[in-house]
């Protein structure tokens, strides 16, 4: 009986796939009716396919009687989560640690420069052909907080270094010290909430996460702060965020929203201060090169029955408790990527 791997791209145009395993191509289909591309019994490695709807990406799950490994292709794991009840025991479910991070870091770069230099503004002013300057907040001198320090964490500071900021601080599920400086337990945030002048979101989604930017969360954050989420909807509270924004007293920009896709009428469209983009951290050109090569060391190791990288849980098994932090995940079970380390679209 071959064994076979489900790839939502074509095997044909991922060089270097090891031999040994029958390579069959399946991304759900236009309308996510697409057929099975062979029988999932057959299946031991089950690629999710990317920017898909929920029910796409789990559909197979219960029919996948002998697989070994899901492996996801997004940072964050709990569309995958919400489903492990329909999961054999013993799979190793991964994530795609090592893809996101380039995108996902320039997009929470880019939402913060152009909220906080008005560019939204700069833009509705083009479009009726007027000329409006204005003096806004430069990132210069600010204080940022990164709450998610994981490997998009991390990135995202890599990219914030140059701007000369007056300081960084870092939070995640537990204490630690990195090259650049020691990173807060979640428990610390709101402590520091009230010194930040821009705070990231790059955590993934847990049952620790959601909800965590609550009403409290958002008092604590300083008059003409900025929040930026490349994390996850469910992370922020929307109706306490809407109260914040209509008040006038914060700004935000978010890549992801809850619910998602927001829908027609929803009052975050229009919300003041808001700046909005469709989840579109993770998909960039840096994506597919970047997936090609996770998925052929993936699979290499697997033939060579060698350890996988990004292990955020096997089935069956206690999971460790969630590291904190960004859609990233960690080489061993820490979303956020590691005390020794290791996510929305990302």
């Amino acid at each position: 009986m071959s064994a076979d791997v489900w790839l939502p791209l074509p095997p044909e145009e991922i060089e270097g796939l090891p031999e040994g395993l029958r390579y069959l191509f399946w991304d759900g289909g236009e309308d996510g009716d697409q057929e099975f591309p062979g029988d999932p019994a057959r299946c031991v490695m089950y690629v999710v396919p990317y920017m898909k709807r929920w029910p796409v990406k789990v559909r197979p799950l219960e029919q996948l009687s002998n697989v070994r490994v899901i492996q996801t292709l997004t940072a964050g794991v709990d569309d995958i989560t919400a489903r492990l009840s329909a999961i054999v025991p013993g799979v190793r479910l991964c994530n795609a640690r090592g893809v996101h991070e380039a995108s996902t870091a320039e997009l929470a770069l880019t939402l913060t420069l152009a909220a906080l230099r008005g560019i939204p503004d700069f833009v509705r002013a083009q479009q009726q052909e007027r000329w409006q300057g204005a003096f806004r907040p430069a990132l210069a001198d600010k204080n940022v907080l990164i709450v998610g320090y994981g490997s998009i964490g991390a990135a995202i500071e890599d990219r914030l270094t140059p701007f000369e900021l007056a300081r960084v601080a870092r939070v995640a599920r537990s204490r630690r010290t990195t090259a650049r400086g020691p990173v807060h337990p979640i428990a610390d945030v709101l402590s520091l909430l009230p010194e930040a002048d821009v705070v990231i979101l790059s955590t993934p989604l847990t049952d620790a996460t959601h909800g965590l930017v609550d009403a409290e969360f958002l008092s604590r954050m300083k008059d003409g702060a900025l929040l930026v989420n490349v994390a996850r909807g469910p992370v922020v509270d929307t109706n306490a965020l809407l109260a914040e924004l209509e008040r006038g007293r914060i700004l935000a920009a978010l890549d992801v929203t809850d619910p998602e896709p927001l829908p027609p009428g929803h009052p975050l469209w229009k919300a003041p201060g808001a700046l909005i983009t469709p989840h579109v951290g993770g998909p960039t050109s840096a994506f597919l090169p970047r997936a090609r090569r996770l998925l052929v060391d993936q699979l290499t190791r697997f033939v060579n029955h060698e350890p996988l990288r990004n292990v955020i849980l096997t089935t069956g098994q206690d999971p460790k408790e969630p590291v904190g932090t960004a859609p990233e995940d960690p080489a061993g079970t820490d979303p956020e990527g590691p005390d020794t380390p290791g996510t929305n679209g990302r």
